[in-house]
Order: C-alpha cells, then structure tokens, then sequence
C-alpha cells in the first residue's frame, strides 16, 4: 500500500468552462410557442401524377399533433376551458317542457328556502345557551313508562279499537303517571333533557310511536314553567331541540311511506303522495289535536307543520295563521313570546314566502307588551327576586328572532313602519333594541340621528340606554352613516356611554363604538377614547375581569390603523397595553399587535416611536418565556421577533445598526431563534459594509466589521444547537475571510473544528431521534470547500486546518457499521487536488490564498501529495476490511466506486500505479454486481470523451482496461 503515488492532475479551469458551455443555436421564433401543441405533416408524394404539375400533387395526411405527455393526461383539453364552456351552456329546451315547467318554476321561486345572508337559528342557539345560565335549582317532570306491556293489546284488528287504545295511553299520561325530579342543576336538567331526546330517538326506532309522542308532549309541557325564570331562554333551546328532532322523525317516516315504488323529487306536491301516506299523515294530526292542553298541542302541531306538505296545497297558508291565533290563549307573556318564536322558525323554514303569518305573529306580540307591567308578572318577579332589566333581557332573542325573520330581505319603509310602531308604544325599549339589531345596518346608519332621538326618549328603568347605544354600535360598525352627522353621532352615543357606572357594563358598550370612532375619525379621537376607557377600568383593576373586551378594543384599533408611527404617536395606547396584566393575556395581545405589523410594515423602519414601542412590546413577550414554556409557543414568540429584527434599519448608519443588534441580543438572550437572527443579520451587515466600500476598507470600516465578527464570536457559543453552532461558525468565518479579517476568520475555523467532537451521535428531529451522522458529513464537506480559500497561519504550519480537521475526523467515534469517516477522506481528496493547481478554481477578491503564499513550492506540494497517499491509505484498508465481510460487499463496491471517480477526475492517471490502482477499484466495484450498469456505461462514455483532448489521451488506455460485468 505505501507504493501509492499520488500525482494530482493539472487543471485549466478556464479552457474546461470554455469547453462545457453548450453550443447556441440560433431559432425562428414566428409562431412558435413553447407550450403550443406541436403538429406534424406527413406529406406523400402520389404516384404517376404529370410532371411539372401544378396542382397539389401531395397529400397532406392529417396533421397528427405528436403526443403531448402534459396535454395527453387531459384528452387535450384544458380544465379551466373546459369548466367555462360547461357554465356556458345551457341545455336547450323544447317548447312543450319549457312551457310546462314555467309554474313549478315560478312556484319553486316563490318558496325559495332562505339563502346563507339569512343567521340560522344554530348560531343563536349556542349564543342563549351560554348567555342565560341559572344557579338555582330546577324540576322536571317525567313519565312513568309503566305502560310497556300495552304494546301487544295494539294487535287487534278493529281500526275503532286500535285508536280507542291510543287515546287512553295518551288519557294516562295526562291523568298523573308523572315522576318529579327536583334540586337540579343546570347541567344535570341540560343532561336529563338529552337523555329525553335520546329515549325518544330509541322509542321511534323500535316502533313505540305513542311512546315517542307521550315524551314530545311532557317537554313541551316543561315550556309553561317559569319557576326559574333567568333559565328560560336556554330551557327553550334545550326543549325545542327534541321538538325539532321529532317533526323530523314524522316528517321523514312518511316521506319514505311516499318513496315506494320510486323516490318523491325534492319540489313534490300533495298529488305525488300517495294515500298510505296521506292517511299516516293525517293520523298525525288527528293524535295531535287530541291533547288537551294547549301549550303542548300547540308545539307539537308547529314541530311537524311541514307535515302539510302531503296533505294539500294550502295547508300551511291555513295553519300558521290558526296557529298563530292560539298562541293568544296563552297567559305568560315570556312564555307566549317564545311560542312565537318557536312559529316563526318552524315557519320561516317551511314557508319563508308567507311573511303575514310573520308579521301576525309580530304585531300580536306587541299587544302583550302591556301585560309586562301587569300585576302577575310584577308579583312574579318580586317572588324571584328578578329586577325589571333582568327581565325584559329574557324577551331579546324571541323578539329578535322574530324581527329577523320580518326583516329579512325586506325593504326600507318596512324599517320606518316599525320606527312608527315603537313610538306609538312610547318608545318600547325593548322593541327599539331588537329592530336596531335584526334590520339591515345600511338602513339603521341612514336613520342613525333618528334611532339616538328615540333612545333618549326611552325610560332607563327600563331597558338600560348603554344596550341600546350598544345594539346602534353595531350596525354602525357594518355601514355608513351621513359624514355630516358622524361627529354628532359619536359625541351622543360617548355622552351616554361614559356615565355607565358599572365596568363591564361600560366596556362592553365602549368597545363596540371603539370601531366606529376608528372607522370614521383620526387618531386624536380614537386616543380620547382609549383614554376614557383607561379612566374607567383603572380603578379597582376593573380590567381585570374585562380582558375579552378590552383585547377587542385592541383588535379593532388594529384593524383600521396599519402605520404604526400613527399608532404609537397615540399618547394613550401603551398606557391602555399596561391594562394587560395577566402573562397569558399580555402575551396574546402583543403577538397580535406583531403580527399586524409584520403583515402591513412594507419599508424598513428607522422610526425611534416604532422601535421604542417595539421593542416593549417583544420584550414583553420574550419575558413570558420560562422553564414550562412550549417549544412550539417559544418557535411562535421567535418568529415574530424575528419578524421586527428584519424590518429594522438604519440605512447608512451601520454602527447604529450593530448597536441596536447588541441591545436586541441583550433583551431577547431566552430564544436561541432571535440569537441565531441576529447573527445574520451582523453578518449580513458586514457584507453590506464590503459592498458600500467596494471591497477596500478604510480604517473605520474594518474596524467596524472586525466588531460585527466579534459580536458574532461571542454570541455563537451562547446556543445550545450545536449544529446551529457549527454552521454559524462556518458562515461567520466566511464573512470575516470576505472582509479580510484573517486573523478573526481563523479563529472561527478553529473554534469550529474543536467543537466537532461535541456532536451527538443522535439529534432529536420533530420529536423523534435521528442519526446525526448526515448533517455531520454535510457540514464537514461545506467546511472542506471553505478551506481551499483560507490561507494558511504562517505560525501553524502547512495545511494546519485541513490537517486539524481530519484528526477530528479520526477521533471521532462514528457509529457501528459506518463508511461515514471514509467518505470524508474522500471527500478531502478533491480539495487538496485543488490546492496543487497553479490557479485555484474559486478565490476570495484582495485574499491571497495559499496559491500565492506557497506559488507552486515543491516543499508544499510534496505535502499535499502525503497527506492525499495517507487518505488512501486509509481508504485501502477500510476496503480490506470491508472484504472480509461478506455482508458489506454492498458497501465496499459503492466506496470503491467513490474513490474511483476521486481518481478519474483529480488524479493523475498517467502514472502507472495510480492507473492500475483505478483499475482494481473499478474490477472491485463491480465484483459483486453491485454497481449500476448505466452508470458504469456513463463512466467509460465519459473516458472516451475526455480522451479526445490533447492532453488526455492517455484516458483511451485506461478505458480499454475496464471490463462491464453483468450482474449475478
């Protein structure tokens, strides 16, 4: 082994560019178009046609597009085409079929289901849910099933019977089979109502129809009690849930009683149903009317009201008004409310084109509204001890359900109606408050001065004026009022607001007009404001129990205001940021003001208001981090910090810039991300500061890139990473080596060669442990590209980092089984085939490489020539040892192969013993068959090709000696 010679190959960078460079050919563009489909004729000549014919004496045989294998996936045709000509189309219609769908058409339009601007009644559902909640204790009522035996007297054959039968099951739950579950909570009576909803499903599945009925009746006999009253509402949702469930149940039984033979289309019509069916239908109804009570009879008639689909044509133009006369029986004026709330969703669903049954329903319930100053009622709630406010907030979403229903997709003079009615009533706060809420905001902002005349009209005992501000609020945060009144508007509205004694009362009335003051007015206002709410929530920490509210102050401010020097000039805005006081709050609110700024923050900023505020605010965030903090909150915090670092510029004045980073590092030292930013951007500044001056420094720059590399110096060994580390020292000593600070970029190398042995052999990688064994090899091979430009230490010796490196390389304990320490031995054989050149293939402007310090000596290329026959010493014996395993046969092939593409293209193959030392590594590569036959095929094209050159033909010699064997 020690008779290998190494020689490296002389190398004309220039002449082997020149020579790789492909070969231009001009090209007639015309009508070409690379994406065009390209066609071909085939032209053939005829036979016996008369010479010096001059007629087309060919034939072009059809122009048969050559396949295109983008095109040909799509049968030529294009998707966004083809989706623009099918929305073009429309099927013809004939004359008969269109002059017979024009009814069932203009039918189909008049009962158009409502569309998506219409807010379904689940969005509402959640809402009351969680806003009229009880601490009291509740009751319910339930059933006794003692009546399970009676299903099999049900088989008798008299129709007389079978009825007579049903009606006494029904006679028995209404004479006192009852069970009274009292002392409930809210969740328990939520949970008892659910495993109500779900007896009733299973009753329908095992076909206890009656039963299924006795369970829809005694919820809905559960709506007359108010004995809680505060619970109401959310009883309501909970109770009209198993209605709904119910209706749906009957209404899809007798669907299907309609399929048999063929399936009913969606737009049927009574004549389509079949009598089996109208007649269950009917039976329905008739069990239905048969309830005595009229709260139950009433409900339960309104789940199933679709139900008169099957039966005629005008069903419901006559049952939703005769329903809507019923509910006049009923005393409550809470309960009857939501009796006509429950109508008008059924309604709406069914039937949104009856809208007289809507307004039945409305104006009848303006006709209870005097009965809420009754004496039952006032008797009522002095018993529960429920204050008049309290209670008129009870009647917000049946009535505004019901105006919702009227208002939609209604026109304006409907709005002024309504206006009209609430003064004839004397300005029903509660009604003024559900029209302000439920019609279209455009039409409340064009009435806006109107609607505050009417507030102020109202009696405060009442229904408390800041809700009414609040419901105006929010139509005006959707649309526009006249410019000339908004002064006006908002100077009424902050009147009444700012006199709200209690805090959360007021906060959330402020920061609804919050929006409309950003909206439409400057930043001297919107800091009033935030001034006014800093002076009512200070006191007693207020704030503390408001951070929803306040945070969307927040939000809406951010919304509008995307110029931060703007929003910063505001005296009062980090003031009201202080307001935040709980970690996890503070933190939400500045990613949030972070987030907007990395968003809309387009130019660089120099600002010292934008930087000061800034720099607050990700401090705040960086001093939530802590020994429980996430990963993955800590990589969120970073990316927004980052964010800021990069938008920060001072131009030209780059110590400004370095002092700022000095700072940041000193404030943001708990995430490694930010460190690991400014790094780059230090580095990023030096090579800005080499661009500025051209690559000459004055005495000042270089001083001053000599602090950005001491600056990185220093912060480096900070970070736990230690391939961050690694690739950081790299970067840096490049930077330094661009900026001719030798002396530091050495320093770097070294540091980064004696940190080697501290790689792990695992790292962690999204949870999970991997070999580290590939990102080592790739930084070593990155490292060894790197040092062809440094020059060597003329204390240290020749090749002292090359020859550090490798004894890294040898002391470290690799992982069993691995070629990994081979690889780089290889791999460090084309760098020191380089540093024998003349002129180095890639060099740093104003660094003088070892090119020029050594200048081709004998004595250093005697060196490099020693150190490459030990590499391949080395390499020679792991392939020994390689040999004598006959399960790394794989392994040797493929590093024997590595070592003779090293030869091939850096070595010098004209001596003898390094050309038979490539030959035996080819015949040893291809020993087992491991070798890839086109690659190997490739390898001696490619021989062949470089043997043309002059000074190569020696390659032709070779080549020939190389034998492909076929695999076994």
């Amino acid at each position: 082994m020690a008779a290998v010679q190494w020689r490296s190959r002389g190398r004309n960078y220039g002449a082997e560019l020149q020579r790789s460079h492909l070969e231009s050919t001009p090209v007639e563009f015309g009508e070409y178009h690379p994406l065009k489909p390209i066609m071909v004729t085939d032209t053939k000549t005829r036979r016996g046609t008369r010479k010096g014919s001059t007629s087309s004496s060919s034939s072009s045989s059809s122009s048969a597009p050559v396949a295109d294998p983008l095109s040909s996936m799509l049968d030529g045709t294009d998707p966004l085409s083809m989706f623009a000509a099918s929305a073009s189309e429309t099927p013809a219609l004939s004359h008969s079929s269109s002059a017979g769908d024009l009814g069932r058409k203009k039918r189909e339009k008049e009962e158009e289901p409502v569309g998506p601007d219409f807010e379904p009644w689940s969005v509402k559902r959640g809402e009351i849910l969680a806003r009229f909640t009880t601490t009291e204790k509740l009751s319910i009522n339930l059933f006794m099933d003692s009546d399970r035996g009676k299903a099999s007297s049900l088989g008798s054959s008299a129709v007389s019977e079978k009825v007579r039968t049903r009606l006494e099951e029904l006679d028995d739950l209404e004479e006192g089979s009852h069970r009274e579950l009292l002392n409930l909570s809210q969740q328990d009576y939520a949970n008892r109502i659910e495993e109500l909803n779900q007896s009733l499903k299973e009753a329908w599945a095992t076909d206890q129809k009656v039963k299924a009925l006795k369970i829809v009746i005694q919820c809905s006999k559960l709506l007359s009690d108010t004995s809680v009253i505060q619970f109401y509402p959310s009883k309501f949702v909970l109770i009209t849930d198993i209605l709904d469930t119910f209706g749906r149940l009957v209404y899809d039984r007798i669907y299907t009683m309609c399929s048999d033979p063929r399936p009913l289309p969606d737009s049927f019509t009574f004549e389509d149903v079949n009598d089996t069916a109208k007649e269950t239908c009917l039976n329905w109804f008739y069990k239905i009317a048969s309830i005595r009570e009229l709260l139950p009879r009433l409900y339960v008639e309104a789940a199933i009201l679709k139900c008169n689909r099957f039966l005629n044509k005008t069903g419901l133009q006559e049952t939703l008004p005769r329903l809507a006369t019923m509910i006049r029986g009923i005393g409550d004026p809470l309960v009857a409310a939501y009796a006509r709330a429950y109508l008008c969703r059924v309604g709406v669903e069914v039937a949104p084109h009856l809208k007289d049954s809507l307004n039945r329903n409305f104006f009848d319930l303006l006709g209870t509204f005097h009965q809420i100053s009754g004496e039952s009622v006032q008797n009522q709630l002095v018993l529960q001890r429920v204050e008049a406010p309290e209670y008129l907030t009870l009647y917000s979403p049946a009535i505004n359900w019901i105006l919702q229903c009227i208002a939609y997709r209604a026109p304006e003079p409907l709005l002024t109606e309504m206006m009209e009615r609430c003064r004839t009533l004397g300005n029903n706060a509660l009604l003024l408050n559900s029209v302000m809420r439920t019609f279209r905001p455009e039409f409340v902002a064009a009435r806006a001065t109107d609607f505050i005349s009417m507030i102020k009209e109202c009696d405060e005992s009442g229904f408390p004026k800041h809700l009414l501000f609040g419901s105006l609020g929010r139509s005006l945060a959707c649309a526009d009022p006249p410019e000339s009144e908004r002064l006006t508007i908002l100077n009424e509205a902050w009147k009444v607001i700012t006199k709200v004694r209690s805090p959360q009362d007021y906060v959330s009335c402020a920061e609804i007009w919050v929006e409309f003051t950003c909206r439409h007015f400057s930043k001297r206002e919107v800091n009033t404001v935030l001034a006014d709410i800093i002076k009512h929530m200070t006191p007693d920490r207020a704030f503390e129990d408001a951070y929803p509210q306040l945070q969307l102050v927040i939000k809406k401010i951010l919304t509008y205001y995307h110029d931060f020097s703007v929003l910063f000039s505001m005296e009062r805005f980090l003031p009201f940021l202080d307001m935040f006081q709980k970690d996890s709050v503070r933190v939400e609110v500045c990613k949030s003001i972070m987030e907007t700024f990395i968003k809309y923050q387009v130019e660089l900023t120099r600002d010292p208001v934008i930087l000061n505020a800034m720099l607050h605010i990700c401090k705040a965030m960086h001093d939530s981090v802590n020994a429980l903090t996430l990963e993955d909150e800590k990589r969120s915090l970073s990316l927004l910090i980052n964010g800021f670092i990069r938008m920060v510029s001072y131009g030209r004045d780059f110590e400004q810039q370095l002092s700022f980073c000095v700072e940041a590092r000193a404030t943001f030292s708990n995430l490694e991300p930010v460190l690991v930013q400014l790094i780059h951007t230090v580095n990023q500044l030096a090579m800005e500061t080499r661009r500025v001056m051209k690559g000459t420094h004055s005495r000042k720059t270089a001083a001053f890139v000599r602090a950005c590399a001491a600056f990185s110096f220093i912060t480096i060994p900070s970070l736990s990473s230690i391939f961050s580390r690694l690739s950081l020292y790299l970067l840096s000593g490049q930077v330094a080596l661009a900026n001719q600070c030798l002396s530091q970029a050495d320093a770097f190398l070294k540091t980064a060669v004696s940190v080697l042995p501290e790689v792990p052999r695992t790292i962690s990688i999204d949870g999970k442990l991997r070999s580290s064994e590939s990102f080592l090899l790739d930084f070593i091979n990155n490292f060894l590209a790197t040092l062809l430009v440094v020059p060597d230490h003329p204390e240290h010796g020749v090749l002292y980092l090359v020859r550090g490196l490798l004894n890294m390389v040898q002391d470290y304990t690799w992982e069993d089984n691995s070629d990994a320490k081979v690889r780089v031995y290889i791999s460090a054989l084309p760098l020191l085939a380089a540093m024998s050149q003349e002129m180095y293939i890639y060099s740093i402007p104003k660094v003088d490489s070892n090119e020029t310090l050594y200048g081709g000596d004998p004595k250093f290329l005697s060196e490099v020539n020693k150190l490459c026959e030990t590499l391949i010493e080395q390499i020679l014996d792991q392939l020994k040892a390689l040999g004598r395993d006959e399960q790394s046969t794989r392994r040797q092939g493929a590093l024997a192969f590595s070592l003779f593409g090293v030869l091939l293209a850096h070595g010098d193959l004209r001596n003898n013993k390094l050309s038979q030392l490539s030959v035996n590594l080819w015949n040893l590569s291809h020993k087992h068959g491991c070798c890839e036959t086109r690659t190997s095929v490739r390898t001696l094209e490619y021989m062949k090709h470089q043997a043309q050159q002059p000074d190569m033909a020696h390659l032709l010699d070779t080549a020939q000696r190389l034998t492909l064997q076929s695999r076994t």
